[in-house]
């Protein structure tokens, strides 16, 4: 068994905040130069560019990378054997975001579903937590836009669609983004569970490196499919009509019951941002 104090997480979600408000990922930073540099339409390379010259800026000054600084969305991988002290866990997860907002001059976006009041600290963070074998703690922050996060959409398919029918949902929902989401766009799809595990799914894929791979046949044909299909849609980079609507596809997938197909599409911006630490 091993003691792990909770303020050792916050100091690590903090760390993680700052470095994922100001930094693209890596393989993001690939993408989006592989399509810059085969970009046919010169409007949508002059975007492109643009992007790739924001993000640049950002680590140069340490400055957000974009304005929407996001909501905080953390997934906490927790060993069995690690024995948790100190303050309780979700004050030190968001503990950790109020700091990391503040010192980081981020934008501080979370407020009342209906009375629209700020709580003018970016907390709560949506947390998630997942129990699993060992004496690790690992920890992925993503900081969440609303502008892609709005165009996220939820399919209760019937079994009979299959694979076809998912590919489409994937597709139609960037489709009906168009240019709003500022793309080249990246694509989290959770396919199974239930209504509300599968956009969990769909969320924990957007945490995977863009470009990666399912390590399953069928889905992976999905992922490559579906980012062909969006891509042959020609809304391009910021909606210029270029040759990149999406750097990428990423698919989770879990069992689902014999009567439903529940396929979640969590879309996220050109600006793709997620850190993780285990600690």
């Amino acid at each position: 068994m091993r003691t792990l104090n909770t303020e050792e997480i916050e100091n690590c979600i903090y760390r993680l905040a700052l470095q994922a408000g100001r930094n693209l990922t890596p393989s993001c930073l690939t993408a989006l130069r592989e399509a810059r540099d085969t970009e046919s339409g010169s409007t949508a390379g002059f975007a492109l560019n643009t992007v790739l010259q924001n993000a640049e800026i950002a680590v140069q000054e340490k400055m957000p990378v974009c304005q929407d600084t996001g909501m905080s969305v953390v997934l906490l991988e927790i060993g069995q054997e690690v024995f948790l002290t100190g303050k309780l866990l979700h004050d030190a997860v968001n503990d950790a975001v109020r700091r990391a907002y503040r010192d980081g001059y981020f934008r501080k976006s979370v407020c009342d579903p209906l009375t629209r009041v700020n709580t003018a600290d970016n907390t709560p963070a949506v947390i998630h937590t997942d129990i699993v074998a060992g004496d690790q703690v690992k920890i992925t922050f993503l900081p969440k836009g609303f502008g892609s996060e709005n165009m996220s959409q939820l399919h209760m398919l019937t079994p009979a669609k299959g694979i076809e029918g998912v590919i489409d949902s994937i597709v139609q929902t960037v489709q009906d983004a168009g240019s709003r989401p500022c793309p080249p766009v990246y694509v989290g799809v959770g396919i199974g569970g239930t209504f509300d595990s599968s956009a969990f799914l769909a969320k924990k894929a957007l945490t995977r490196p863009v470009g990666s791979r399912n390590e399953r046949e069928d889905v992976r044909y999905i992922e490559a499919e579906s980012l062909r299909r969006i891509n042959a849609l020609g809304i391009g980079a910021q909606g210029f009509k270029g040759d990149t609507t999406a750097i990428g596809v990423s698919c989770e997938v879990a069992p689902t019951h014999i009567a439903g197909l529940p396929v979640a599409v969590n879309i996220q911006c050109h600006c793709v941002r997620c850190e993780s630490e285990v600690l």
